[in-house]
């Protein structure tokens, strides 16, 4: 049986892929800053599939020491982590020059950190067991910046940059990395604007993209995909 990390689980995008590994057979271990929200999570895991061994641990993601006290705890808990999903984030409504301090340093705690560190902790184990698969939730903020989100689009590209330094490192061990870029996503993130949800994409449409690309054969890989309301976006 396979083991994922996921961080941002217990929300948005984060959530809908738990659920849809967890209908995979695949244990999870995933974490929050809310007790509650994982052991409330971790027992509806259990009601769609009582076969998978669910490992939380209340950790702050976007803190170093936490993440990779997380990652060990996990490690340590399932075994070989052979999937891991970047999908912890945050979007701050704001031009770089009138954001407030301390805005650049939490996109890129959230948004970029949590994958690079996990990548270092978990790639070379990766490569001496010669399988693995690596999604990071990027945006397309990565390849059509916007203006007023400035440092949130910064954080993105750089993200999908990470990314493709990933998959260039591991293509020769066969390990795959792929970059999931969603548009418009109905999350928290959209939480308290005046928004029509039928126009957007879905957090259960990203879960379900990566579901498919997770299952395709060996020698298959995604590098990117795209996934952006049909209208265009928001």
């Amino acid at each position: 049986m396979n083991n994922a990390l996921i961080t941002g689980a217990t929300k948005g995008m984060g959530r809908a892929i738990a659920i849809a590994f967890a209908k995979q057979g695949v244990n999870l271990a995933i974490c929050s800053r809310s007790a509650n929200d994982l052991s409330s999570f971790k027992t509806e895991l259990l009601q769609i599939n009582a076969d998978i061994k669910v490992f939380t641990a209340v950790a702050d993601g976007s803190k170093k020491n936490e993440l990779l006290q997380f990652a060990v705890a996990a490690e340590s808990e399932l075994g070989f982590i052979s999937v891991l999903i970047n999908s912890l984030g945050t979007y701050k409504y704001a031009s770089i020059l009138d954001e407030v301090d301390g805005d650049f340093e939490t996109m890129l705690n959230t948004n970029l950190m949590p994958a690079y560190e996990l990548y270092r902790f978990f790639g070379k184990k990766m490569i001496a067991k010669g399988s693995g698969h690596i999604f990071n939730i990027c945006s397309v903020a990565a390849l059509d910046v916007i203006p007023q989100a400035g440092s949130y689009s910064v954080s993105k590209a750089a993200l999908l940059s990470l990314t493709n330094v990933m998959r260039l490192e591991m293509q020769p061990h066969g390990i795959k990395v792929t970059a999931v870029i969603p548009g418009s996503t109905f999350t928290n993130s959209w939480k308290g604007m005046d928004v029509d949800q039928d126009s957007m994409v879905q957090p259960e449409d990203i879960a379900s993209a990566i579901i498919n690309i997770y299952t395709m054969s060996t020698g298959a890989n995604v590098d990117e995909i795209i996934i952006k309301p049909v209208k265009g976006q928001l």
